[in-house]
């Protein structure tokens, strides 16, 4: 199988992946970095807020909904709540079978939404558009 093509447009970009399910973080993890986009990691929405503080470069959010301590609709409703996150991409990752997620997510301040087990195109093909917006 060929390698995926490289994209300059995410190459070195910094992505957030908030989620506490280390299968997860390894699966999404894999992918970005294939295309050449540095991944941190927080395990929940109060570390991921953490993250964000130390981090300025972020130029995306990936983040699971449903976390122990603080899940990813109250973390994102908090990140848009500060000024200087208004305009991150957040996208909310969480599982198909949960119906209203979608509307939930948009409700608390995701830009977008993918489910799992997400589809690698799917997934580069948001992280993408998210990050040449």
């Amino acid at each position: 199988m060929a390698p995926p093509p490289v994209d300059d447009a995410v190459v070195g970009r910094t992505v957030l992946v908030v989620d506490d399910d280390a299968r997860n973080l390894f699966a999404l993890s894999g992918i970005l970095e294939l295309h050449g986009i540095r991944v941190l990691h927080a395990e929940n929405g109060r570390e991921g807020i953490e993250a964000l503080r130390d981090n300025p470069d972020i130029a995306l959010v990936l983040m699971d909904v449903m976390m122990p301590e603080m899940d990813g609709y109250t973390a994102t409703a908090r990140i848009r709540a500060m000024q200087e996150y208004a305009d991150l991409p957040i996208i909310a990752v969480t599982a198909k079978a949960m119906p209203g997620d979608r509307e939930k997510s948009l409700a608390s301040g995701a830009s977008d939404y993918v489910t799992k087990p997400v589809d690698t195109h799917d997934l580069m093909s948001c992280v993408r558009h998210w990050l040449t917006a």
